[in-house]
């Protein structure tokens, strides 16, 4: 389990501002919101890349800030601005990572590699954007860890091979039930087919947390003109905002509204236009 309270991190533009995420083991938690919103930040901190000012982070009943290295070892990594030299090949990767983790399955990552095709007789910085992107989720794959944290494992790759390295990702959580994963992605539909749970973070705050078959299932948009809008039972709009035509509503309780206003718009929401509509609208 993963347990993040009040997680605070000031910089001279920016203030994570009192973060608080907890994820039970064995799940495949999604952490969604602009560039910029926090979601780095804040898997940094649990990596022990960033020391926050305030607040704690525990994994399995440990706080990060006790953990030694073989605690570390523990926790695959995919970030977006980090990586090995562009100077080494696979061949290489392979050779460090043996060396550096006991667990590390050669076999496995050697397989993956021809998989997606991957030349070995090529440098790191000979690869384009998705070849990169293939083998930073192969390398965090190919050890055993009890936590992996992936910062947009899926940018710059094509439909298919986002989906190969989605059923990587799949395959690791359903080899041991213990395992557990955070992600982001600019990928809404990748979040949505992956994750048990979705939080969304804009300027350094947490403003959403729901599971993810909730958001498919039970919120919905609401359509209608002011007069209508101003008449509507709003225990149910977690945010409203006012277009040319009328005024749009996010509810998480769609059969409510189907139910009790009959006449009324309701139509499914894609996760992007949740966002949109939580970070830029206003709150019922």
């Amino acid at each position: 389990m993963i347990e993040i309270k009040n997680l605070t991190k000031k910089y001279k533009n920016f203030t994570l501002d009192n973060i608080s995420i907890e994820i039970p083991s064995g799940r495949i938690t999604g952490v969604i919101g602009a560039n910029g919103a926090g979601k780095s930040t804040t898997f940094k901190a649990i990596l022990g890349l960033v020391k926050p000012d305030a607040g704690e982070i525990i994994i399995d009943g440990k706080n990060v800030r006790d953990f030694k290295d073989e605690d570390k070892a523990r926790i695959g990594c995919v970030m977006t601005d980090s990586f090995f030299s562009d100077t080494l090949r696979i061949n290489d990767i392979a050779k460090i990572m043996k060396a550096m983790f006991k667990t590390f399955d050669e076999k496995f990552f050697n397989e993956k590699c021809d998989a997606f095709k991957l030349p070995r007789d090529k440098k790191i910085r000979e690869f384009s954007g998705g070849m990169k992107a293939k083998i930073k989720a192969i390398t965090a794959l190919s050890y055993d860890t009890n936590l992996l944290i992936l910062d947009e494992p899926t940018v710059g790759l094509d439909v298919i091979a986002r989906e190969e390295v989605l059923d990587l990702i799949r395959e690791y959580v359903e080899k041991n039930e213990d395992r557990t994963v955070i992600i982001s992605s600019h990928i809404s539909s990748d979040i949505e087919k992956l994750c048990d749970d979705i939080y969304m973070i804009n300027d350094g705050k947490i403003v959403f947390h729901d599971d993810t078959d909730k958001l498919l299932f039970e919120y919905a948009a609401l359509k209608m003109e002011e007069e209508e809008f101003d008449k509507l039972d709003k225990k149910y709009i977690k945010a409203y905002r006012k277009e040319k035509y009328g005024v749009e509503c996010l509810t998480n309780q769609r059969d409510y509204y189907i139910e009790n206003y009959p006449e009324m718009v309701v139509e499914k929401m894609s996760i992007d236009e949740m966002m949109m509509i939580l970070i830029k609208g206003e709150k019922a």
